[in-house]
């Protein structure tokens, strides 16, 4: 396919009636999409004749009609010769596509082959939904597609590892005829975003969550609004965050409206990924993957595979933020505790009647850290460098002197900080779980022991709001939302993906309206 030529996307109907399926075709057409995939192995009742005409003459787009049989993941369970009949008779009636499986490819080809419309096209289609094979079966597969006489080949197979999708766009770039590549199922979804990247026909939109066709399947609304679908080309930078579970993840739509409104050719995508060194090893070139954000439960895995590791990162010996260098080695940095150090100094500037003091407002002062996972150590680490006195506590008291020893600080458990006043106006920052949903009545600290900060920061960003803050509020000290490390190791991720600054104010704009 030319580079010019963009992915359609197609948005399947399940309507169960003829009426429904008119309203989906309107909604559908209203949400940009640039087929319609009729399922008629969906409609309860079934009329042929009086159903495709009104069907087909009635919608507002190009219709590709699917009769679906159970052994192929449909809900057909009759005839053939009817099923097959009915798929003649939306030829007939101006349908644009039909989509036949390659079982029956041969025979049905060949029985319209002598009416067949100039500009009506016939997709093949194969359904592996046990796993994805490898790159010499699919290209025997796609072989024995195009024999059959098909305009258009479509393979959707079964990613059980993300890597699967490599062998799909693999025979999507390869193919000498239109075709369309899916891997189905969680691990899946990159092959559907990214296949305009790699040239594939068209595309599958769900129009609505109840109305899915296939697992895996994006709805049409997130193809556009999220991932900037139509904006993605064959030299589009891939970006992403790799994590497990990944869903969750608010990064795609910070960068995703970054990257459009400051006109970068990029995309930022969720990433399930099992096996990072496998991920890394099977996505090695330049533009995919161009860098990613790293998430739990790989922020230390990730370590291993990287070429080059920053000075504080490896200290922290967690990164969260991955650069692939235009030589194609890895880069990895920790941009945590930039987001939170940044947050907590610019809190004490204000405190102070910002008055701007040369150096770190943090220098001299106790900083009391509360756990010493992860973004504990980011945390101890960052305030050590701007030098601050540190203090860590822990439920285990092993793992606080750990830490502490390696930041030239003391330790203490958690139960102590409590009791713990040798001055007044200290830091204090938690980097436990404690008050977070579910659990938001939880506290890790006594109200009565918050008077002697001047600054409490709360890693915990779901709920916004948590108890220990609240309770802060209402002792009179300075609050930091966990909310603004998080838009602020996104600042610093976009600086190092980009070579440029973010844009802070959109940034905040889109954390507002989702968090």
């Amino acid at each position: 396919m030319s580079t010019s030529s963009p992915t359609l996307l197609c948005t399947p109907l399940m309507g169960t009636t003829v009426d429904q399926m008119l309203a989906e075709m309107r909604k559908a057409k209203e949400i940009g999409a640039d087929v319609l995939e009729i399922r008629l192995d969906c409609l309860r009742k079934f009329n042929p004749h009086q159903d495709l005409e009104i069907l087909i003459k009635r919608s507002p787009l190009p219709t590709l009609i699917t009769y679906r049989p159970l052994r192929e993941g449909g809900q057909y369970d009759g005839d053939e010769n009817r099923r097959q009949d009915a798929l003649r008779l939306a030829m007939h009636l101006g349908a644009s596509y039909v989509d036949i499986e390659l079982e029956v490819a041969y025979e049905f080809i060949n029985s319209i082959r002598v009416k067949k419309p100039e500009n009506f096209k016939v997709i093949v289609s194969s359904h592996n939904f046990h796993g994805t094979p490898s790159s010499e079966a699919i290209g025997k597969l796609v072989v024995m597609i195009q024999a059959s006489g098909a305009d258009i080949v479509k393979v959707a197979t079964t990613a059980l590892d993300i890597t699967d999708c490599a062998r799909v766009f693999q025979m999507t770039v390869q193919s000498q005829i239109p075709t369309i590549g899916i891997a189905m199922g969680e691990r899946g979804l990159i092959s559907r975003i990214l296949s305009p990247k790699f040239g594939a026909y068209l595309t599958y939109g769900a129009l609505e969550a109840s109305a899915i066709s296939a697992p895996g399947q994006p709805l049409a609304k997130d193809l556009w609004d999220l991932y900037n679908f139509r904006l993605i080309r064959p030299d589009t930078k891939v970006y992403g965050v790799i994590s497990k579970p990944v869903g969750h993840s608010k990064s795609p739509l910070l960068f995703n409206a970054a990257f459009k409104s400051a006109g970068l050719n990029a995309v930022y995508l969720h990433l399930l990924v099992d096996d990072v060194k496998k991920f890394f090893e099977t996505y090695s070139a330049v533009d995919f993957v161009a860098g990613c954000s790293c998430g739990i439960p790989h922020k230390e895995v990730a370590l291993k595979c990287m070429d080059e590791i920053d000075p504080i990162a490896k200290k922290i010996g967690a990164i969260n933020n991955i650069m692939r260098r235009p030589d194609g080695t890895l880069t990895a940095f920790n941009t945590d505790y930039i987001g939170a150090i940044s947050a907590i100094e610019d809190g004490l500037r204000e405190l102070n009647g910002a008055t701007p003091a040369v150096g770190s407002p943090l220098a001299g002062k106790l900083f009391v850290v509360l756990g010493a996972g992860g973004a504990g150590k980011a945390l101890a680490y960052g305030a050590a460098q701007k030098g601050a006195r540190i203090v860590v506590a822990n439920r285990t008291l092993e793992r606080a002197k750990e830490l502490a020893g390696n930041v030239g600080g003391q330790a203490m458990t958690l139960d102590e900080v409590a009791s713990f006043h040798p001055e007044d106006e200290m830091v204090l920052a938690n980097a436990t779980s404690v008050g977070m949903t579910p659990k938001i009545d939880q506290t890790p600290i006594p109200k009565q022991a918050l008077k002697n900060y001047c600054l409490v920061f709360d890693a915990v960003y779901t709920p916004k709001d948590t108890r220990l803050l609240r309770e802060t509020r209402e002792s009179g000290a300075f609050i930091v939302y966990g909310t603004e490390m998080l838009i602020r190791q996104g600042f610093e991720q976009y600086k190092n993906f980009m070579g440029l600054p973010a844009p802070e104010e959109l940034f905040r704009m889109v954390m507002e309206k989702h968090a």
